[in-house]
């Protein structure tokens, strides 16, 4: 029986190994997209702040998202505009949910 090794390279280092079959039905790593704000954690909305167009500055608090009695404030991670907002108050959303959408200001 033929075993069928795998190349890969870490930190510099060439290696071979036999790949698992859980390695390979792993979900693959994409870089997140900026814009796209999802949730961290399972939560139920409690308050909006913003309104879809309006532009906000880095640090300006988007909405309220109650997890495990805690209410945790998502902010601007940039400044830009408020594209679109995919959720509504009391919403109980799961980790990784889409709540708000952003992109950059348009230059005046």
């Amino acid at each position: 029986m033929s075993v069928k090794l795998e190349k890969f390279m870490l930190n510099g280092v060439e290696y071979k190994t036999q790949l698992t079959q859980k390695w390979i039905n792993r979900k693959k790593w994409e870089e997140p997209n900026p814009y796209l704000l999802t949730s961290h954690i399972p939560g139920t909305i409690m308050h909006i702040e913003v309104k879809e167009g309006q532009a906000v500055e880095e640090g300006e608090s988007l909405l309220i998202l109650q997890a495990m009695k805690m209410n945790n404030q998502l902010t601007a991670p940039f400044s830009g505009k408020i594209k679109k907002i995919c959720v509504n108050v009391g919403d109980k959303i799961p980790k990784g949910a889409l709540m708000i959408e952003m992109e950059e200001n348009e230059a005046v």
